[in-house]
């Protein structure tokens, strides 16, 4: 039985013989975020646990040690079905665009790792790129979990390049004035006509829905700055993460999403809604 099947059938009909409508169709939702973004809030977890705990004489390092419980736990979720194959090449795909924005990042002076580790490549620790993986992991879980429809989907070319953009802008913006005002305004263009269709019928405007999210990855990022997991140019260790930081998660949101869509356009489910044509709804091409 796959987790939205659990969800919709024996999870929601207990619920509803416990508790009122609208408080078991709150616990239901609840039930499902957590299950989304398993992999990561295990991570978050991690994190935490490791910097109350851990000892600088230690014999292995607690990057090394990070990284190891993110393998560990992707390998023990593939193995119990608990995570599909595709959405492990989604993870695999982030995990390689993140830690390459991570080593320009780190190595332009934008933020650190200010701890040792083995498993580093050019300043940057392993584990740093399960961190975006698990973004990609939550939007994939996600959308399978809640059996989300997007009305009015753009082209897929359409999004590719705004993607391309919006991810090109990340590094250039060093070297050339950053067009992310542009960029905010291009994905509003884009995606103004897209909702996102829940199975209980209610929708949300896609980039109202994507700066909700921008906002909770935000509050992680914070866990991880404040446990001085990294620490960001100008701040110093403990210091909570600015208020910008939810545009630059806003905007990684688009990419994490165009990159579901190029791995696996199936488990989107999206479609189109052409109501006034009569036109059967498609997938993005």
């Amino acid at each position: 039985m796959n987790q939205s099947h659990l969800f919709d059938t024996i999870i929601d009909r207990h619920l509803r013989s416990k508790l009122p409508p609208l408080m078991a169709e709150a616990t239901l939702f609840t039930l499902k975020q957590l299950s989304a973004c398993f992999f990561g809030a295990l991570l978050l977890l991690a994190i935490i646990c490791t910097n109350v705990i851990w000892e600088n004489d230690w014999s292995i390092a607690r990057y090394d040690a990070l990284f190891a419980f993110a393998v560990l736990t992707q390998a023990t979720m593939l193995f119990f079905k608990f995570e599909s194959w595709q959405e492990a090449k989604i993870i695999g795909l982030f995990h390689i665009t993140g830690t390459a924005m991570e080593i320009f990042k780190v190595n332009a002076g934008s933020w650190t790792y200010p701890e040792e580790a083995f498993f580093m490549l050019v300043n940057v620790p392993l584990f740093s790129g399960f961190m975006y993986a698990s973004v990609g992991s939550y939007i994939a879980r996600v959308i399978r979990i809640f059996n989300l429809r997007f009305t009015h989907y753009p082209t897929f070319w359409l999004t590719a390049v705004l993607a391309i953009f919006i991810y090109v802008n990340f590094f250039s913006h060093h070297y050339v004035p950053d067009i992310r005002l542009v960029l905010f305004a291009a994905t509003v263009i884009v995606f103004l006509r897209t909702h996102v269709v829940f199975t209980n019928g209610r929708t949300y405007p896609f980039p109202l829905a994507t700066l909700f999210a921008s906002f909770f990855l935000w509050i992680a990022e914070n866990i991880g700055t404040l446990t001085g997991t990294w620490v960001y140019a100008g701040s110093h260790t403990f210091e909570m993460t600015s208020f910008s930081k939810i545009g630059s998660w806003y905007l990684l949101l688009y990419v994490a999403f165009v990159t579901v869509t190029l791995i696996n356009c199936d488990s989107l489910n999206t479609r189109r809604n052409h109501t006034s044509s009569g036109t059967p709804p498609t997938r993005p091409r």
